[in-house]
């Protein structure tokens, strides 16, 4: 029945006349043109240049300095009004960030006072810099948990911890060179290699590595492990659990203290003298703002190689987040963040925080939100923040003396729990298996085996997936919707029907040297199984390749080609392409020197018409084959 209607619809086919479009190579262009056409594309997708453009020299500097401080295209319509809110909001998240700032330099293994000028130096360099209104920048817990252990397991921050320090200043020094030199260079597509899946997996095995970390001062432990992995930590727990039994009955009083409990924990600890008691405090921090640390700043020795991948790492983590957070914003207020402006910023931010006591900063989402829902419209919000984080280091760092480690243990876990994204991980199960694979592989490596390497396993088998689309690209069979023109893949379109005598073939993938052989293969397996699925009367007579999708093509694809093509002709089946596109054509023109390779009968820009001109061409030719053999009857 099924074939029935295919003849119907061949016939039909034949019968119907239809326009013949020619397939031509694009306009010639130079090599130096090709080169400078791709390089614009790969590197300037957005055309920043294009503001320049018929634009005076005085203004063309104007532009410029805008390009680069942003601050100067907002900063002269600056008023009072947008002053009242960018106050409220900075002030809200002040509030946050202290507390945040002391909590996440001792998730780093720094000095608690480190956090704090890490939240004073860095708001005010990304206020010029920065693009975002939203950004509310500071430590954040990945960056700082990744630089914590990923220094640690060559220097001890108890036993050596002025190296110690010198070695986070040095990582941050790198990671802001990294993030700046990708933004000068454009070359962020690099971070795109942390792709959803991979974050949400990465971020919740850190957010519960995080977490039990904090154990250590939710459950008053002395002796505790400072690896990074869930089986040394849930050991320590469990043989060390008795110090935790032995604490005295003070231990309630700000064991699960919110964030909001600071001032009110670290009064009653004072009062009380809670730390004669066993209850773990900050102790004394210095006054007066960030000292310069540029002497501190380590280029050789024994550890420039952990330095430079701590900073490396650290680098792409804070990027990738500050970036996300960065451009939810904007989108949710529709207004644009430019990806480049803002690694720069990021980086120049890091850069300097490097000389001036600071470790690694970027944009984190907890102070973001609140800085958007307490109505920031500008970047002043951080300079606010940044002021009063200063008025803090000169003026209140007695009152933080008696504040208990277990209040920023508290404030860690409220912080970080928010990063498992359960609703997202189920969503990528609907979605994709595969990338289901890499989040839960990103997930256990960072439980099981350490931050970093859970990291890289996961980055590792999302490349293998590219590699694999690379490497096996999808071909699939086309037949033709009853009705219509129109021509579609025969496993998604039920009542699409082949077309008696053609094999059509759509390539949805570039061809190149690593796809070759699996495309010849596969299209050769395609050609047995279709002749062995038909009649005699009806055998294959035309390869049609579909090549919409191919969008490049190299040489040793040219060489498929080829090869096919003799294939084929041996089998007597005619190879015919349809819609090269521009750089496909113009290489198979070049390669088809003695003109017998490409022929203007076998290139369409269409399946509709290619089957149309060849089945009138097929009908042609049996036409004058019967007449021919009724001439020889009847003169015999």
């Amino acid at each position: 029945m099924e074939t029935n209607n295919a003849c119907t619809m061949h016939s039909h086919c034949i019968e119907m006349s239809m326009e013949v479009h020619q397939v031509v190579p694009p306009p010639h262009k130079s090599t130096l043109q090709k080169l400078k056409g791709r390089l614009k594309e790969t590197f300037f997708p957005d055309d920043p240049l294009r503001q320049f453009k018929g634009q005076p020299l005085k203004r063309k500097l104007i532009l410029g300095a805008q390009y680069v401080f942003p601050i100067l295209q907002w900063g002269p319509k600056y008023n009072l009004k947008l002053f009242k809110s960018d106050l409220v909001s900075g002030l809200t998240i002040a509030s946050l960030a202290i507390p945040q700032g002391i909590s996440y330099a001792k998730l780093a293994s720094l000095p608690p006072i480190v956090g704090l000028y890490s939240s004073f130096v860095p708001p005010l360099v990304y206020a010029v810099l920065g693009s975002s209104k939203d950004l509310a920048v500071g430590p954040v817990s990945i960056a700082s948990l990744v630089m914590g252990s990923m220094l640690h397991q060559e220097v001890s921050p108890t036993t050596d911890p002025i190296l110690f320090l010198q070695l986070a200043f040095t990582s941050t020094l790198f990671a802001g060179l990294f993030q700046a030199l990708l933004g000068i260079l454009r070359l962020g597509f690099i971070i795109d290699f942390l792709s959803k899946a991979i974050l949400i997996g990465f971020m919740a095995g850190a957010a519960i590595i995080v977490s039990l970390q904090q154990l250590k001062s939710l459950l008053g432990i002395t002796h505790f492990t400072n690896q990074m992995g869930l089986i040394p930590v849930m050991t320590s727990v469990f043989h060390n659990i008795h110090e935790s039994i032995r604490k005295p009955k003070l231990f309630w009083v700000s064991a699960g203290a919110p964030l909001m409990c600071v001032i009110i924990s670290t009064l009653l600890v004072f009062a009380i003298k809670a730390q004669n008691h066993g209850i773990s405090v900050i102790g004394k921090l210095q006054e007066g703002i960030n000292p310069p640390s540029w002497n501190m700043l380590l280029f050789h020795g024994s550890h420039l190689d952990l330095v430079m991948k701590t900073g490396l790492i650290t680098g792409i983590l804070s990027l990738t987040e500050g970036i996300a957070v960065g451009r939810t914003f904007a989108a949710l207020k529709n207004y644009k963040v430019d990806g480049n402006k803002e690694m720069m910023a990021i980086g120049f931010m890091n850069v300097v925080g490097s000389f001036t006591s600071c470790y690694v900063t970027t944009g984190a989402f907890s102070r973001s939100a609140v800085n958007n829902n307490a109505g920031a419209k500008t970047a002043v919000s951080n300079v606010v923040m940044s002021v009063t984080v200063m008025v803090t280091l000169l003026f209140l760092m007695p009152l933080f003396q008696y504040t208990p480690n277990v209040v920023l243990g508290a404030i860690i876990v409220t912080a970080v729990i928010g990063l498992i994204d359960l609703p997202a991980a189920c969503n990528i199960w609907k979605i994709d298996k595969f990338d289901f694979v890499v989040m839960m592989t990103a997930f256990l490596g960072v439980l099981f085996i350490s931050v970093q390497g859970g990291l890289a396993l996961a980055v590792g088998l999302s490349t293998l997936k590219i590699l694999l689309q690379i490497t096996r690209p999808k071909t699939v069979m086309l037949g033709k919707i009853p009705g219509t023109d129109i021509y579609r893949n025969l496993d998604q379109y039920k009542e699409a029907v082949r077309i008696p005598g053609f094999l059509i073939l759509s390539i949805e993938a570039p061809i190149n040297f690593a796809n070759i052989t699996y495309l010849n293969e596969r299209t050769l397996r395609w050609i047995e199984e279709e002749e062995d699925n038909i009649k005699e009367q009806l055998s294959l007579r035309f390869l049609v390749l579909e090549m919409s999708a191919v969008s490049a093509v190299d040489t040793s694809g040219i060489s498929l080609f080829k090869e096919l093509k003799a294939t084929l002709e041996k089998k007597g089946v005619e190879l015919v392409l349809v819609n090269p596109l521009a750089e496909v054509i113009e290489k198979l023109k070049k390669a088809d020197e003695a003109n017998d390779f490409i022929r203007a009968d076998n290139l369409f820009l269409t399946v509709g018409e290619a089957v149309a001109s060849l089945s009138s061409a097929m009908k042609g030719q049996s036409s004058t084959i019967t007449e021919g053999a009724h001439t020889i009857v009847s003169h015999n």
